[in-house]
């Protein structure tokens, strides 16, 4: 399972329909939270996500609307028990951030938090897949995110195996992973039987950011870009100094580096009542987008499967 759940879509200021930006991404049951927008625990609540299963929160910058939630989602999550530690990443900043949060005094915390930095190309390796650091285009120092899962194991033809005498069992096993073997005095070799490794999925975030190398090169292909898409065309001149993207721009990007679906987030506040000029804009550029809306959820499957 691959889930991506928006909690917060809004840009710097929030809505009656928009809480500030938080992504949370469910991997296989494991938890990791993409910014941490003030009221994100409550919308935690709302989408029944759980929180016990949180390993990681991901912090793109350090502007208020991108933080804010961290200091009450540590405080529930707290209350309800939690004593597995936590690890909060980021830019420049993020270890004098959680020492001041956590020296507030008012936590008692029943578990630990660790502040890690990142620079852009940093990965954090978590076995069968990774986090990737990504440089971004802000007004303050900004990091993306890719979650990039590494090559799985190529579909094992078990028809073939049985043909050529394989009996079903361990030996199955041995051979899907790449081990050759003797069989009744024949080698049977492993790429006979097992295809090409597959590509895993890859979910690329680009926080706040004008359109940059940075994304584009870590979304070539990705299952899912979800992309700064603040103001609409008309607004470009105020998206470049405000250091955002227009959803014209955003949806360019997606179409240069052939991701497959595109989602624009923190959409400013003057789009509160309607997205549609958003839309427009990016459907001129790429096809397969959306806006994203509070609680929208994403499953993403294997392509190739």
């Amino acid at each position: 399972m691959l889930r991506v759940t928006f909690l917060g879509t809004a840009g710097s200021v929030p809505t009656p329909e928009r809480n500030p930006p938080a992504i949370l991404v469910n991997r296989k049951g494991e938890l990791m939270l993409f910014d941490c927008g003030e009221g994100t625990q409550q919308q935690m609540m709302r989408a029944k996500t759980g929180m016990g299963s949180l390993t990681s929160i991901f912090i793109t910058h350090f502007h208020a609307d991108h933080i804010l939630g961290i200091p009450g989602l540590i405080q529930t999550m707290n209350f309800n028990g939690r004593t597995d530690p936590i690890n909060i990443y980021g830019p420049h900043w993020v270890e004098e951030f959680v020492r001041i949060m956590t020296a507030l005094g008012f936590y008692k915390l029943k578990f630990n938090i660790k502040a890690i930095e990142l620079h852009p190309g940093d990965k954090v390796d978590r076995g069968d897949y990774y986090i990737e650091a990504l440089k971004t285009e802000h007004s303050v120092a900004s990091i993306g995110y890719a979650l990039v899962e590494k090559e799985r194991l190529g579909k094992f033809d078990r028809e073939k195996a049985v043909e050529l005498g394989v009996p079903q069992g361990p030996l199955f096993k041995r051979l899907h992973n790449g081990e050759d073997l003797e069989v009744n005095g024949r080698i049977i070799k492993s790429s006979d039987i097992v295809g090409r490794p597959r590509p895993g999925r890859k979910v690329v975030y680009s926080g706040d950011t004008r359109p940059c190398s940075g994304v584009f090169v870590a979304g070539n292909k990705a299952d899912l870009l979800i992309h700064d898409g603040t103001f609409a065309d008309d607004m470009v001149e105020w998206a470049k100094e405000t250091q955002h993207s227009t959803a014209g721009e955003a949806a360019s990007l997606a179409s240069l580096a052939n991701v497959y679906q595109l989602v624009l987030t923190h959409i400013s506040s003057r789009y509160s009542d309607d997205t549609s000029q958003l839309l427009e804009d990016a459907k001129k550029e790429f096809e397969n987008v959306s806006i994203a809306t509070e609680f929208m959820e994403i499953e993403i499957p294997y392509r190739d499967d």
